[in-house]
This record gives C-alpha cells, structure tokens and sequence, in this order.
C-alpha cells in the first residue's frame, strides 16, 4: 500500500477517533434529553450548545473543504446556539445525525484520490485537505471531553 494510501486511511479514522477518549456515540447516545439543556455549575456550556458547536463547525470545514464559495459563519457567535437548551426535543437527535454525516462526508473528501491533500484548497487562503481533516479531528475531540464533563457533572455518565 503506497505512503499516501496509507495516510488517508489513518486521516478517516483519525477524524472520528475514539481509542484514546471517548467518542461520540459515548459522548451522546442516551443522553436524558430533559438535561441537554442545563448548564452545570461552574461551567460555561450546556450539552445541547457543545454539541451544535461540534456540528457548526463540522460543517463548516466539510463546506469549505468543498465549495470555494462558501461563507463562514460570523465568529465567534455564529459557531455557537445562542441559547442553552434545543429548541425542539428532536433537536439533539438531529444534531448527532447532521454530525456523523458531515464525518462521512469528510471522510469520502480524504479518501478521494482525486483531491490533493496537500494542494492549497480554492477559496482558501493556504488551507489544505490535510489541514482541515487534522482541524475537525483535533475540534472534535477537544469538545467531545467538554460534553463527557458535562454529562459526568449532570449524574447522566455511568463509565
């Protein structure tokens, strides 16, 4: 299997991962939907604005990864829910849905020979695939531990 082949197998892993922390079905399924909404004490976040956080920005770097005009949200208020709790019950189920298809998406970028990894992307302004794939990996992770905080402060994590 040549260099690259390679590469792109652990980049589509790797966007997702979870053998070093928990990952996103951990993070999310079974979640009380009654306590999305609630920000724990001493914390500066709700579940519910984590995880839409996660799926704004997710997004957004699939979109720009693929549209040379796509337009970014307004940082840093347009990556986040204004308010604390979804606004409809079927919120959260739909936010996790929108996620895991926006990693497929970006995982399909990744494994398409066609697409240079470390070829400048159009639109951009020196970002490249490899970039934008270690950019979603590294964001995820890092508010995945954020949700597992949450959850663990509000009694909803039994590991």
């Amino acid at each position: 299997m040549s260099p690259e082949k390679q590469l792109r197998q652990q980049l589509a892993k790797f966007i997702d991962w979870h053998e070093a922390h928990a990952g996103l079905a951990a993070a999310v399924d079974n979640f009380p939907v009654e306590l999305c909404g609630h920000v724990p004490d001493g914390m500066p976040h709700s579940a519910w604005q984590l995880l839409e956080h996660m799926r704004i920005a997710l997004w957004d770097i699939v979109e720009f990864c693929r549209h040379t005009r796509h337009k970014s949200p307004p940082g840093p208020d347009g990556y986040w829910p204004k308010k604390p709790a979804p606004p409809h019950e079927e919120s959260w189920e739909q936010s996790v849905k929108a996620i895991r298809e926006n990693l497929e998406e970006m995982r399909e970028l990744i494994n398409d020979p066609k697409r240079d990894l470390f070829a400048p992307l159009p639109g951009g302004s020196g970002q490249t695939l490899l970039r934008e794939a270690l950019l979603a990996a590294d964001h995820n992770a890092y508010h995945l531990g954020q949700l597992m905080l949450v959850r663990r402060a509000l009694g909803a994590w039994k590991g």
